[in-house]
């Protein structure tokens, strides 16, 4: 197991709830800061600052310095306008703090000052529709917003109507819509992540526990392949969470909510196809957050209802995942970061 500190964001108004942001090596966490409901964390790309989802009814995002001994001093937090932000990036320039409100399906954006604080919203976007799921898809859901590779195009991903939608962000810090994917009616598509080569993408769909291998160029994702996220033998109710491609390609990871299991799949040519190679448990229950060691050499789930962050070896030549050890023990961990 490595010796790596990760910072841990979880949920702390649910009973049996933390108290805020966890750091350190694993044998050791402990609080770094206080805050309510920090279910998403992110940090600058020069390792100054990090940033936190609140997810509250009324939404904010929080942010933080990273003193040298990994603990960190609250600076600011700002309103993202929406309810229950639950992913957020800073854009490759390092200028602004995107985010997205899941309950009320709507983005935030903000900018980042010279001293890592966060100004006032510079746009709020609402994303309007619905889907055929009528319980989880009777308005947009925002899940997440993300990159390219070549951090050119911002791409906002909206559960409740099977959508991810492609923009640039001007120098203002404003959305612009240039494209849309439609993904398949009623899939509640939650998380994309790109291939390293950069012709490739996967999108992990929570409702119907499958993922969407796409083409992808210059804006463009075309849907060319989907599959199921698990083994044939499965039943009950699974709600895929998080999706993590190697730094090979090779490889894509998915977390399963329900069956309790991360699935691994193998990447074909140029990773446009992809084959289900391993479901393995996930060290505790309700699977929400994966994420690579820093080496790249493990993984990290972050296990909500078990109050756990399990640890896998990743065998670099397969692909295939080892548990190791006795789970890191925090309560309702929802995502991890490695420094």
């Amino acid at each position: 197991m490595t010796s790596e500190r990760i910072y841990v964001g979880s949920y702390t108004t649910q009973t049996g709830g933390g108290a805020g942001i966890g750091f350190g090596p694993l044998d050791s966490i402990a609080v770094a800061a206080t805050t309510d409901d920090p279910s998403f964390l992110t940090r600058s790309a020069d390792g100054r600052f990090l940033y936190a989802a609140n997810e509250l009814a009324a939404g904010r995002v929080s942010a933080f310095a990273i003193q040298e001994d990994g603990s960190l001093e609250f600076l600011n937090d700002q309103p993202t306008n929406g309810a229950d932000p639950c992913h957020l990036e800073v854009d490759p320039s390092g200028k602004f703090l995107l985010s997205a409100n899941y309950s009320s399906g709507s983005l935030a954006i903000h900018p980042i000052n010279a001293d890592g604080s966060l100004g006032e919203a510079t746009h709020f976007l609402q994303r309007e529709g619905s889907g055929p799921n009528a319980e989880r898809q009777e308005g947009p859901h925002a899940h997440q917003v993300t990159f390219d590779p070549a951090g050119v195009f911002a791409f906002d991903i909206d559960l409740g109507t099977d959508s991810v939608h492609v923009s640039t962000l001007s120098e203002q810090g404003r959305l612009e819509e240039v494209d849309r994917l439609a993904v398949h009616p009623g899939a509640g598509p939650r998380h994309i992540v790109f291939h390293p080569g950069g012709g490739a993408a996967y999108v992990i769909n929570e409702l119907d526990s499958t993922l969407t291998a796409c083409s992808y160029s210059e804006g463009k994702l075309g849907v060319v392949q989907t599959v199921s996220t698990r083994p044939e033998s499965a039943d009950g109710e699974n709600f895929p969470a998080e999706v993590l491609v190697s730094a090979d390609g090779r490889f894509v990871y998915g977390s399963n909510r329900g069956d309790d299991t991360i699935a691994v799949f193998a990447t074909g040519t140029d990773g446009l196809t992809v084959e289900l190679i391993q479901t393995i448990g996930s060290g505790g229950s309700w699977p929400r957050h994966l994420a690579f060691s820093k080496d790249a050499t493990e993984l990290y789930a972050a296990n909500e209802r078990s109050d756990a962050v399990a640890v896998f070896t990743v065998d670099q030549t397969s692909g295939v995942l080892t548990a190791t050890g006795t789970p890191l023990a925090w309560p309702k961990p929802v995502c991890v970061l490695p420094v």
